[in-house]
């Protein structure tokens, strides 16, 4: 999801945001929360949504979610008292009241033989150059409808023939090889993966055949 507004053009996918045409670092639950925003716009979130996707599984006060939208509105250029972008919904929550339109990118081919897929039960997941989402979320790469998997659980980054795995700060944690994932960590062919209670196999294909090294009898 890349989306412009206002001068500014946010990245679901690539994690980045742009103010002017410049770079801006957000901190990861300013991003999180404009992107849980922009997602739902027109439609308001209640406050303890909005926290619980923020800060799953822990308690926080309402003083913490309002100074992280004070936060945001200062990055994107709005004002509470004469919002353009942020509604406060009193006594509920917020809501994304401007203009979102996406914005195209043209992007450039990676010519590359290899290719990742995940196995999962009797599914084939063919993962895609960039950024692979696992979770709930019905756009996701691998959509995972189940319980102990959250909606933006975990990526997979395909550059050519690397792919890397990253927990999105989920519930349930995720898993390689029965070791939690706590930064971006390298795959191989064969790796075992845990997403939440999920179990997975990513396979790497180089020309149709797998790159596994095959043991001498």
């Amino acid at each position: 999801m890349r989306l412009a507004f206002g001068g500014n053009v946010f990245d679901g996918e690539t994690r980045e945001f742009f103010r002017g045409g410049v770079a801006v670092h957000l901190p990861a639950k300013t991003f999180r929360l404009l992107e849980l925003l922009l997602e739902s716009r027109p439609r308001a979130i209640a406050k303890s949504k909005l926290m619980e996707s923020i800060w799953p599984g822990v308690f926080v006060a309402d003083g913490n979610l309002a100074r992280l939208v004070a936060e945001l509105r200062e990055t994107i250029g709005d004002d509470a008292h004469e919002p353009r972008f942020i509604r406060t919904v009193h006594g509920f929550g917020y809501a994304f009241a401007g203009e979102a339109e996406p914005e195209r990118r043209t992007q450039v081919p990676v010519a590359s033989d290899v290719v990742f897929k995940l196995l999962w039960r009797d599914r084939e997941i063919a993962l895609q150059e960039g950024e692979n989402i696992l979770g709930r979320e019905r756009e996701a790469a691998a959509w995972l409808d189940v319980h102990s998997v959250s909606r933006r659980h975990a990526r997979i980054v395909v550059s050519g023939d690397t792919a890397t795995l990253e927990d999105l700060g989920s519930k349930n944690g995720t898993f390689v090889k029965g070791r939690p994932v706590t930064k971006p960590t390298p795959l191989q062919d064969g790796d075992l993966l845990r997403i939440g209670t999920v179990e997975m196999t990513l396979r790497c294909y180089e020309n149709g055949v797998s790159t596994e090294t095959v043991r001498s009898r």
